[in-house]
């Protein structure tokens, strides 16, 4: 077995692809819960003008949850795991922007209530926040890899 047959193997993509899910899933529903708090966070961020806010805090959370869902349950595959890089595409990029200004916000992934924690705090999650998310990148690539194997295993 290559080491392209075993990254591939559907056994691991499976896995990768369930994990992701419950990560998403989990992320979401303190979000879908109390949109007000999210709407905050969001706007913390000081990327998106103030009416889009509110609309972004809507949106995003039922978007994580409904590709998490996905993820889990085995449909829309490549869509959803699709879908899941390009929302940690954009995490790591508002996350960089905001660390490149000095802005030391909560990331609002899982909690949605303020911390309480320091500026040196906050900046430090920050940049772990990025490297967890960058990780997170290597198993969506893991689960188009792997999907994208078993799409042509099916074709032959």
């Amino acid at each position: 077995m290559t080491l392209r047959e075993a990254l591939t193997h559907p056994w691991l993509t499976v896995r990768t692809q369930i994990a992701l899910g419950v990560f998403f899933v989990v992320a979401a529903l303190p979000k879908v819960a109390d949109p007000p708090a999210f709407a905050h966070m969001i706007y913390n961020y000081r990327l998106l003008p103030g009416p889009l806010v509110n609309a972004a805090a809507l949106v995003m959370p039922w978007a994580e949850l409904l590709v998490g869902i996905a993820l889990i349950c085995g449909i829309w595959r490549r869509t959803a795991a699709s879908l899941v890089g390009a929302l940690l595409a954009l995490f790591i990029v508002a996350i960089s922007v905001n660390l490149l200004r000095g802005n030391a916000i909560d990331c609002g992934c899982f909690d949605v209530a303020e911390a309480g924690k320091s500026v040196a705090e906050r900046l430090h999650d920050m940049r772990m926040v990025i490297v967890r998310d960058g990780g997170m990148l290597l198993l969506v690539a893991q689960g188009l890899l792997g999907a994208g194997r078993a799409d042509g295993d099916e074709a032959a």
